[in-house]
């Protein structure tokens, strides 16, 4: 049986950061895109994803969507057959994060989610492109079609997260991890450390990129899953 490519967005995001790259990847094998709107943990995530496709599995997870995969391997790592984790991280909730992510679920509630885009977006993509309104203007709409509930949802489930630092030592399948040079929410030395800690892990850094490399840089995104994943 052929696997099915699993893409699993971050925080906020849905099909539309995939879209490049699942073009790219059709070709290879079946691409199906989760949709993480309604759950509120980690786990509900995870088993969620893993009921999309039946058989093997290629999962690839972006920023939330990356501690998603590492959490399908940890529930059924017989059914993954690769894994690529972008933009992410495997730490459990730090000092202060939760006043800090409190102020953006009053933001959204308060202000609605024009004015959550408004100071969440920038510091997301290269800070070159900060202020690139073709960039942006997209993933404000994506933004936008999200709710004030949507956003506390997902909250929950990043400030419940489980310390993922222990999985990465029992992942046995070929691995990509992959990385803007220019993210400052994953940066790449938390990349690097990953993939330090993950046998025969391949390292991947997108070149003039933030955290949002799916739609930053496209095109270089969709070529090194591509390769990854035909290989």
């Amino acid at each position: 049986m052929s696997a099915t490519v699993v893409l699993l967005p971050g925080l906020l995001c849905d099909a539309s950061v995939w879209e490049t790259q699942r073009a790219a990847l059709e070709p290879f094998a079946p691409v199906v895109v989760a949709d993480f709107s309604t759950q509120d943990s980690i786990a509900a995530m995870a088993r969620s994803a893993l009921d999309l496709a039946t058989g093997p599995l290629i999962v690839i997870g972006h920023s939330m969507g990356g501690r998603v995969a590492l959490e399908m391997w940890r529930l059924a790592p017989e059914r993954i057959v690769k894994l690529a984790l972008l933009d992410t991280g495997i730490h459990p909730q730090q000092p202060g994060e939760v006043q800090k992510r409190q102020r953006l679920i009053d933001l959204a509630f308060n202000e609605g989610m024009a004015a959550l885009a408004d100071v969440w977006l920038p510091p997301m993509v290269d800070p070159r492109r900060s202020q690139d309104a073709a960039l942006l203007a997209p993933m404000r709409q994506m933004v936008l079609r999200a709710t004030p509930d949507q956003h506390a949802r997902q909250i929950k489930a990043l400030l419940d997260r489980p310390d993922a630092r222990p999985v990465l030592a029992t992942i046995t399948c070929p691995t990509l991890v992959l990385v803007g040079r220019q993210d400052q929410w994953s940066p790449l030395r938390q990349h690097e450390e990953m993939a330090g800690l993950i046998a025969g892990a391949r390292l991947v850094v997108i070149e003039d990129s933030g955290h949002m490399t799916t739609l930053e840089q496209p095109e270089a995104t969709a070529r090194a899953l591509s390769e990854w994943v035909k290989n």
